[in-house]
């Protein structure tokens, strides 16, 4: 028959157990807890780093200019070319503030002599179609080359219309519309204009200076 003492040391023994079941159990919990924690915030730092990477320069897109001609400033000096503000839906904001050099000022704009000739200019089909049969772009864009020769800061714009000029004076004010418009962008610091059969646009010389 078990004493009275046995029972009181056996009583002790479950209760010891019993604390320190508890005790590794809250220890286990607080690991997993902590552990969720750190990788919730890593998670959510990431997260934060991707979306500010990406952060459009306002709500609804990235603010662009685009450079036009003037009536009657870009007459007597071809080279003078003024800003209208632009919000671009895409981060190609290059590509895009380029493509509405083409359309040209809205009518408003227009009224107050701001103009392009670049729409103009442009004539035929494209052929930058490929691989489909007809409804390419107006110009390819490359960065960081002169041509097909890699340098840095250098954007290549190649029209894959063909080019029906006026003259001198228009071809003037569309370089210098182009020029601005995308030198206003840090990554590109010099231009190179090329028809679409790859020879430099506004080269009355017609030895393709912009390509050396």
């Amino acid at each position: 028959m078990k004493s009275h003492q046995d029972d009181k040391s056996s009583g002790e023994a479950i209760l010891c157990r019993f604390h320190f079941t508890m005790l590794v159990s809250v220890c286990l919990l607080s690991v997993c807890v902590l552990s969720a924690c750190s990788a919730n915030l890593s998670s959510n730092a990431s997260a934060a780093a991707v979306t500010n990477a990406a952060a459009p320069t306002s709500a609804s897109g990235y603010g662009v200019k685009v450079y036009f001609s003037k009536n009657p400033a870009s007459f007597s000096n071809p080279a003078a070319v003024y800003p209208v503000a632009r919000t671009s839906p895409t981060i190609a904001v290059a590509t895009f503030a380029m493509q509405l050099l083409i359309a040209g000022p809205t009518l408003s704009e227009r009224q107050a002599g701001y103009f392009s000739e670049l729409n103009s200019l442009l004539t035929g089909p494209s052929n930058c179609s490929a691989p489909l049969p007809t409804g390419g772009p107006d110009f390819t864009l490359t960065l960081n080359r002169r041509g097909s020769v890699l340098e840095t800061g250098t954007a290549t714009l190649r029209f894959c219309r063909g080019i029906n000029s006026p003259g001198i004076g228009a071809d003037t004010r569309v370089t210098a519309e182009i020029n601005a418009t995308l030198k206003q962008f840090s990554t590109i610091t010099q231009v190179v204009i090329l028809t679409r059969d790859g020879h430099c646009f506004n080269n009355a010389q017609g030895n393709d200076a912009c390509l050396k």
